[in-house]
């Protein structure tokens, strides 16, 4: 049995969710989302919240029940505190700025790179080497974030390039003579 699976998701004040078939609406102060869930799994809200429960007589719905509350829970927090992720950048000249719709990175190229921000997703550069993306939906943050961060993944020798806050790069031992 999914022990994610059972708990209900608690709807906090200001937020109204609606499920039809296997969609499920999520409005709440910062916007509005939906998520289409797999067949093999019910949907239900009432006044406890957001219920979800695998259909009986199909064995990969018990796989999905967890995994579908999940993705309804990120809605629900998705719309009421949003989601944020934080890179950090390091090397010899390397920075960023937003200039317009566009982030700015400056990484070592003999050209910069100009990464158009997407809508939904708002990017703010408090120094020249950290960036911070945040929106409402989660699996956009972390593909932006991974998007930029694939122009100059971290190396392991200096650790140059553009790595995840909380990442840990491996170093490597130079050559030795």
């Amino acid at each position: 049995m999914s022990r994610i699976g059972k708990k209900p998701v608690v709807l906090p004040k200001g937020v109204t969710a609606s499920a039809e078939g296997n969609t499920v609406k999520v409005k709440g102060p910062k916007g509005e989302l939906q998520v289409t869930l797999v067949k093999q799994v019910e949907v239900k809200v009432d006044a406890d919240g957001v219920h979800v429960s695998p259909r009986e007589g199909v064995e990969q719905a018990r796989q999905m029940w967890g995994l579908s509350r999940t993705l309804v829970n990120n809605l629900v927090v998705g719309v009421t505190q949003g989601f944020t992720q934080k890179l950090e950048i390091n090397g010899v000249g390397y920075r960023a700025a937003v200039q317009g719709k566009n982030l700015n990175l400056q990484l070592g190229f003999s050209h910069d790179v100009a990464y158009p921000i997407p809508n939904g997703i708002s990017i703010v550069c408090e120094k020249p080497t950290a960036i911070s993306v945040s929106g409402i939906d989660k699996q956009l943050v972390g593909q932006v974030a991974a998007e930029i961060r694939s122009y100059r993944p971290p190396e392991p020798y200096k650790g140059k390039g553009v790595k995840y806050a909380e990442e840990y790069i491996l170093r490597k031992e130079g050559k030795k003579k």
